[in-house]
């Protein structure tokens, strides 16, 4: 939102509205998470603050304000025909994990800049939405997915029998990306050929950001939007919050979980 957009609204509250001090913590959320927070969000925010604020309430003074979240998608496909292996669908939809590092999904997805493309290639955890690896790069080549691949097993170190999902794109049915996998133990899964719900996580997460960060802004250069992408991930998994997460963001209830877990008084 433009700044003259907030101070507008802010100016032209009425003195005696009831709801003013309300409409202006509103205001500051949707202006400070750039529009892209809805009513139930911005409400989970206003009470992780202190405040006792009923959702309806604050979905009736955003109408009014007339503030809403940026909506818009767009979809890269990588699929080529049966190149390598096809996976099982191990997944089946049953997105719920009860740790970190049981169930991942990837994908990957296009951007376009000034008639420049790139692509982001990242791996969720299903457990918490987190992100826990991603490569960019401007050709959706096996380097890609690979170099991503290996971050994420040298970052999160996983047990074998971790689970990751994907679509039936060329680069998962690969023979070394199929082999990196089953030398760490990593159990593979792909979506159904041309069903995207398959992997909604994943589709979930790249809708997050290209409405909350692609389409958001006129970007001058793909390397001026790659900047700001590498801080909207750290954004999104150590800041946004997320409704299925009690009001957390991805790291926050990781660790408040991991703390609870080897909590000596649980034992």
């Amino acid at each position: 939102m433009a700044r003259s957009t907030y101070y507008y609204h802010a100016a032209n509250l009425d003195e005696g509205d009831r709801d003013e001090s309300l409409k202006l913590h509103i205001m500051r959320i949707y202006t400070q998470h750039s529009g892209c927070y809805g009513y139930r969000r911005i409400t989970l925010q206003l009470q992780n603050e202190g405040m006792n604020v009923n959702h309806k309430a604050v979905q009736r003074l955003m109408r009014d304000m007339g503030l809403k979240a940026v909506m818009k998608r767009s979809k890269y496909r990588s699929y080529k025909g049966e190149v390598g292996k096809i996976a099982p669908n191990v997944i089946a939809r049953d997105f719920t994990a009860t740790h970190s590092n049981q169930k991942w999904a990837t994908d990957i997805t296009e951007y376009k800049i000034n008639d420049e493309k790139g692509y982001l290639s990242p791996i969720l955890d299903m457990y918490n939405g987190e992100i826990v690896a991603y490569g960019l790069s401007r050709h959706p080549d096996l380097q890609l997915v690979m170099g991503m691949v290996d971050m994420a097993l040298e970052t999160a170190r996983p047990e074998a029998g971790l689970i990751i999902h994907s679509d039936q794109g060329w680069h998962y049915q690969h023979a070394m990306y199929r082999n990196r996998l089953r030398d760490a133990g990593i159990v593979q899964s792909m979506s159904r050929k041309g069903n995207c719900l398959d992997n909604s996580m994943m589709e979930n997460f790249f809708g997050l950001m290209k409405n909350e960060l692609l389409y958001l802004y006129r970007w001058h250069s793909i390397e001026e939007f790659e900047e700001a992408l590498v801080k909207y991930i750290d954004y999104y998994n150590n800041s946004r919050i997320k409704l299925r997460l009690n009001g957390m963001s991805p790291v926050q209830y990781r660790l408040n979980n991991e703390r609870i877990t080897v909590n000596p008084s649980n034992f």
